[in-house]
Formats: C-alpha cells, sequence, structure tokens
C-alpha cells in the first residue's frame, strides 16, 4: 500500500481543520455498480491488527479484511474539472465503474 504525497497533504489539511489525527482509514464495502467499493474515513487510531504506512507523517491504515482486496494499491488525491477526491489504483481489480468509486475481482 502506498499514500502519495497529495493525498497525504489533504489529509494532513482536513484532519488539522477537524482537530483530528492525520489518519486515513481505507475500508471496503459490498455495494456500488461493480460490487465493491471503496469508503474513506478518519480514524483516531489504528488497531490492532491494521496495515499501517506512513508518507509525510500521515498514516493510511487498512483492515486485513480490506487489504485482501486492495493490496498493492496507491491512494492518491486528484483535482481537476470535475471536482477532487481521494482516488485508488488497484492493481486486483479487474474492472471498475465509471464514476471510480467501485470496482470488481
Amino acid at each position: 500500500m502506498t499514500l502519495s504525497h497529495s493525498a497525504a497533504a489533504r489529509v494532513a489539511a482536513i484532519a488539522a481543520k477537524q482537530g483530528k489525527p492525520a489518519i486515513l482509514r481505507l475500508a471496503v464495502e459490498g455495494g456500488g455498480c461493480s460490487g465493491f467499493q471503496y469508503k474513506f474515513e478518519l480514524a483516531d487510531a489504528p488497531d490492532p491488527d491494521d496495515l499501517k504506512v506512513e508518507t509525510d507523517g500521515v498514516a493510511l491504515v487498512v483492515d486485513p479484511v480490506s487489504l485482501d482486496l486492495v493490496a498493492g494499491s496507491m491512494v492518491d488525491f486528484v483535482e481537476s474539472l470535475g471536482g477532487s477526491a481521494f482516488q485508488v489504483t488497484n492493481p486486483n481489480a479487474a474492472s471498475g465503474c465509471g464514476c471510480g468509486s467501485s470496482f470488481a475481482i
């Protein structure tokens, strides 16, 4: 798992505004148009069994069940004319939906 510098900077800015630790949790849930969807939220602390990676002092944490579906992925923060969002580049995804928020294995 990798957290890009731009994603780390965005998490740090959001966490500072909310007065929370700079810890981004990535989870995978069933749903979305392709079967699975990504869920992002700020975490207060990593769980003991989470995978934790750090970039620029910001942590990305992933639970073991989700990790099976996103191992080797990169989390980035992308800004475009259409808006801005966290984006996952997942080498395990066989297909995805047009909006990029769900995927299939």
